[in-house]
């Protein structure tokens, strides 16, 4: 494959253009807005000049780069892609609309994929004519930095295509890991703890502040409500609510109102210069920090344990995932063997009998821990 196609040129399309790149391919780029199209070049030359003047990359080498992306105006200039990814608006009919006609552009035997982060892979294929060829690449923001991408398979999906789709994002560098279509795929659904325990502990009377200082007490890189800062309060709401939607709104996944109030105050974090806990800091860790890490810890363990029950995955794949995917010291079956599951289980039964009515089986333990008493 010696050309790759990318639609939608904000910040995730970009990036994921800057990668294949880097790794020595031709990328026909587009996006639907002219002024981003416009701005392609200039944005992804300012990402490179960052690495020159740190001495990771030569100035010949950054136009190098840049001379391989290729802005063009209209979908129809894909024709030469052998594989076209969409980094667009997380809407189904929006996607669904531009598969359709991207299929009718380029070769028989192209892979189409999506780097949609909560929509169901096979959901967007509904209505292809080759659906065989489709599939779902999630990569990680920022991604010529994450080396983490979630290669998900509909029914549907061809084995020569998903051969087609890990060689060239191997070849670019990336780490890339079999996910099952399922609701948040592996890092975005068993990470939700992580984000999620964190605003009980904030419904609770905790701040945002003490929480995220707990956390990088624990050897954690950044804290949860600082992840959400730099994710953006509003993205990773519409993963919580995706989640918590197509999972029949299970209590593990709840929408609490402080997330929704962030959103509608538009407090979003970095890119509104104002968020749960941006622009200040975290400070010092609080008395009882242990404490809070057991629990963000032991609900992490948990939603593991019930992701690993539903099949099509391994402890071994989600602690990967959960380490490159968010940097996380230990993944989720790392912890269980430091803290045991008699601990955990304990800890979540606490947990439960303590919650709120409409917070009642969130604490509910994973056969995983039940099973080891």
């Amino acid at each position: 494959m010696k050309t790759v196609g990318v639609v939608g040129l904000g910040t995730m399309g970009l990036g994921v253009a800057q990668v294949f790149a880097q790794a020595g391919l031709a990328v026909l780029a587009t996006d639907a807005v002219r002024a981003v199209r416009d701005s392609a070049q200039e944005r992804l030359a300012t990402s490179l000049n960052a690495r020159v003047q740190a001495g990771k990359m030569t100035p010949e080498e950054r136009d190098t780069i840049l001379g391989r992306l290729i802005v063009v105006d209209e979908l129809g200039s894909m024709a030469a892609a052998g594989l076209v990814i969409e980094a667009v608006v997380e809407n189904l009919a929006t996607k669904r609309d531009l598969f359709s006609k991207l299929e009718r552009v380029v070769a028989p035997e192209a892979v189409l994929a999506t780097n949609t982060s909560s929509l169901s892979v096979g959901a967007v294929a509904e209505g292809l004519v080759q659906p065989e060829r489709f599939l779902g690449l999630h990569f990680f923001n920022p991604a010529p930095a994450q080396r983490l991408v979630e290669l998900v398979r509909h029914p549907g999906t061809s084995p020569a295509a998903l051969k087609a789709a890990r060689q060239v994002a191997e070849a670019a560098g990336k780490r890339v890991i079999d996910a099952p279509d399922r609701p948040g795929f592996i890092v975005n659904r068993t990470a939700r703890p992580f984000y999620g325990e964190a605003l009980a502990l904030l419904e609770e009377g905790r701040n945002a502040a003490e929480i995220d200082a707990a956390v990088l007490s624990a050897g954690y890189r950044i804290g949860p409500f600082s992840l959400i800062d730099l994710i953006g309060a509003d993205i990773n709401l519409v993963a919580t609510r995706s989640v918590h939607e197509a999972t029949g709104r299970h209590p593990r996944y709840h929408v609490f109102a402080a997330q929704e109030a962030a959103v509608a105050e538009g407090r979003l974090g970095r890119k509104s210069g104002r968020g749960f806990l941006f622009p200040e800091l975290p400070g010092q860790p609080p008395r009882d920090a242990e404490r809070i890490v057991a629990r963000i810890e032991a609900t992490l363990v948990n939603e593991a344990g019930w992701f690993l029950s539903e099949g099509g995955v391994t402890a071994e794949g989600i602690n990967e995932a959960i380490r490159l995917g968010l940097s996380f010291p230990h993944g989720p079956f790392d912890i269980l063997s430091a803290r045991g599951a008699g601990p955990l289980h304990a800890l979540l039964g606490a947990l439960e009998a303590a919650a709120p009515p409409y917070l009642k089986g969130r604490y509910a333990p994973a056969p995983i821990l039940t099973e080891a008493q």
